[in-house]
């Protein structure tokens, strides 16, 4: 039987593609799909009947013809801490993503990947499950089994983040460039004991800020104050500030490789009578909304995150069309000053 489309036409669904061929259901189904259990020869003879006969997919998306999803799927790990604090970056970025991808038809799915999950295990599952034509990973870690699985089954994909194996497409923001910058422009203002706070996993964005800060460091005839590692979870701020507090020789400033630390920081450090800003300059990482509302204002790197995804999109794009250079690209940020880092450190050593 044929479906009616609407507009007076009818379509050939796959129940007579099937029987036109003299051709099971699933046979046409692998054949339309690139199964490798299906020989060329007959993926061959399926597609030309189809496009004879007219044949269209019922599924929102899907391009039978080249054997794609026309989807792009967004695997991201979810943090229900930072999704209560309003942490919207991710979704920022979608949406320049999406606007590309719609340049070409394409569809964005998200994929999110709880803490209880195993991330490589979960984008095996999908994969296996053909729920994409391309694929972006992000959260990536310096030795990463996903870019590996993904070169290996010759699926396209763009990791948001450095990460290895090398040799593969990716984007990341400029980690060790806002971690230097920070570094230079607090010993710019007389600093000298500068420490770094950053997440204790094995995330290459941490690796490369804390390569970033150590570098500058150098740069200036400088050590490390301190590098405190601290688990991404609610508290860590105050856990920072804590830590800070107790040493001796207290730092004189703090950079953050991840801003919303500042949150913690500074609730604790007002409980006890030390002034963010005056007795301890702080510099974060991104400008972050969910930082806006810090007094004294904090002084980070702004990031258009529509343009980040937009370019993204691009490179998704590229790796789509099997480009023979993978475009690897770091992201430039711009220096937002703040009031945060403007006490010099004579001033400072009240933490002390």
């Amino acid at each position: 039987m044929r479906e009616g489309t609407g507009d007076g036409m009818s379509r050939v669904g796959i129940r007579e593609l099937a029987a036109e061929l003299g051709m099971s259901i699933s046979t046409v189904s692998r054949a339309m799909n690139s199964r490798g259990e299906v020989s060329a020869a007959t993926r061959e003879r399926v597609r030309s009947a189809a496009e004879r006969l007219g044949y269209q997919p019922n599924q929102s998306g899907r391009t039978l013809r080249r054997g794609a999803t026309g989807t792009v799927a967004l695997v991201m790990q979810t943090n229900t801490a930072r999704t209560e604090m309003g942490e919207t970056f991710y979704f920022a970025v979608c949406d320049g993503l999406q606007q590309v991808l719609a340049t070409r038809s394409m569809d964005l799915v998200l994929l999110p990947v709880g803490p209880a999950k195993d991330p490589y295990r979960y984008l095996v599952n999908a994969v296996d499950r053909h729920i994409a034509d391309a694929y972006v990973i992000s959260n990536t870690h310096r030795e990463d089994a996903r870019v590996a699985l993904l070169t290996e089954r010759g699926v396209p994909f763009v990791a948001l983040g450095r990460g290895g194996p090398a040799g593969h497409a990716w984007l990341d923001l400029d980690f060790e460039g806002v971690a230097a910058g920070s570094v230079a422009r607090l010993a710019a203002a007389g600093h000298t004991r500068i420490a770094l706070a950053c997440d204790d996993g094995d995330v290459n964005s941490t690796w490369e800020y804390a390569r970033g800060y150590r570098r500058a460091l150098a740069e200036h005839g400088l050590t490390p104050a301190a590098e405190i590692r601290l688990p991404d979870a609610p508290g860590s701020g105050e856990v920072l500030a804590d830590r800070l507090l107790a040493m001796s020789p207290a730092p004189t400033a703090v950079v953050l490789a991840q801003e919303t630390l500042a949150l913690g920081l500074y609730r604790r450090l007002g409980e006890v009578g030390v002034r963010p800003g005056a007795d301890l300059a702080v510099v974060g990482f991104r400008k972050n909304p969910v930082c806006d509302y810090l007094v004294p204002s904090l002084t980070s790197f702004a990031v258009s995150l529509d343009a980040y995804g937009r370019r993204l999109g691009e490179i998704v794009l590229d790796r789509v069309a099997d480009a023979d250079a993978p475009v690897q690209e770091v992201w430039p940020m711009t220096l937002a000053p703040g009031e945060s880092d403007t006490a010099p450190p004579r001033v400072s050593e009240r933490l002390s």
